[in-house]
């Protein structure tokens, strides 16, 4: 191994490791039926109009994680949504959740200005849709910087990151876990074998991904397989919500 290669690698871990150790917010998961929730980051066209139609077909709903400087674009993830399509997401009865305005790094962008597109996106949002708010938060591209994780805990009542995992026990909502799905290359037995500890753990298990197409990006998966995903996560019984709502039953619960 190169001497650069070992260094990024050792500075990755340093990383990941400050995201997950520093200002934690714990919350214990306690519920008598498992959590699923779907959530889509960038937000792409696709994720709405094939992913979406998916999960309305189950009856069900999921989180999309807008940042909406991007709105219109075409980006690594595809067409990124229109305005319109983010009435379609709250008459649907979806989540919009934040992912800052401008899609900023969660490590490599300072604090201030991280905190500054959390702000810029919140305002945007009341712009185009007055009285809708954005509730939870998904960190774009990496894990955060630990001063950033604090500070955008105080915008919402959760934040998700990645990690490959599914919540249970003590977990921090200022970094709640989620599972990728593109980076399984479609192998369905590895996204069964999950949901299925998820249910005897009776955790929380966050899916995450960004386009659904036919000819996806390196960042999204095929219709085919995504429903495939959501069929077995509704055979497992567990209680599939958004990310928001999910929160909300596992805080009830705790009543």
């Amino acid at each position: 191994m190169s001497v650069s290669l070992f260094w990024a690698k050792g500075q990755g871990y340093c990383r990941r490791k400050a995201s997950i150790l520093f200002f934690k917010r714990p919350f214990v998961i306690r519920t008598q039926r498992p959590l699923i929730s779907f959530s889509f980051d960038d937000f792409p066209e696709s994720a709405l109009r094939t992913g979406g139609a998916i999960l309305k077909h189950f009856g069900l709903a999921g989180t999309y994680y807008a940042s909406l400087g991007l709105m219109g674009k075409d980006t690594a993830t595809g067409r990124i949504f229109g305005p319109a399509d983010l009435g379609v997401v709250c008459e649907q009865g979806h989540e919009l959740g934040c992912h800052t305005f401008s899609h900023c790094h969660a490590w490599d962008t300072a604090t201030r200005a991280f905190e500054e597109a959390i702000i810029d996106n919140r305002s945007a949002l009341h712009d185009l849709l007055p009285g809708v708010e954005f509730q939870t938060f998904s960190y774009p591209i990496s894990g955060p910087r630990p001063l950033t994780k604090l500070r955008a805990a105080e915008h919402f009542l959760c934040c998700r990151g990645g990690g490959q995992k599914f919540n249970v026990g003590t977990t921090d909502l200022n970094n709640l876990s989620a599972y990728f799905l593109e980076k399984t290359r479609h192998r369905i037995e590895l996204v069964k074998d999950l949901i299925d500890h998820n249910r005897q753990a009776l955790g929380w298990l966050i899916f995450a991904t960004h386009d659904i197409s036919d000819n996806p990006t390196p960042y999204g998966c095929v219709p085919g397989f995504f429903e495939e995903v959501v069929r077995y996560a509704v055979a497992s019984g567990a209680n599939i919500l958004p990310v928001v709502e999910a929160l909300k039953a596992l805080r009830s619960a705790r009543m």
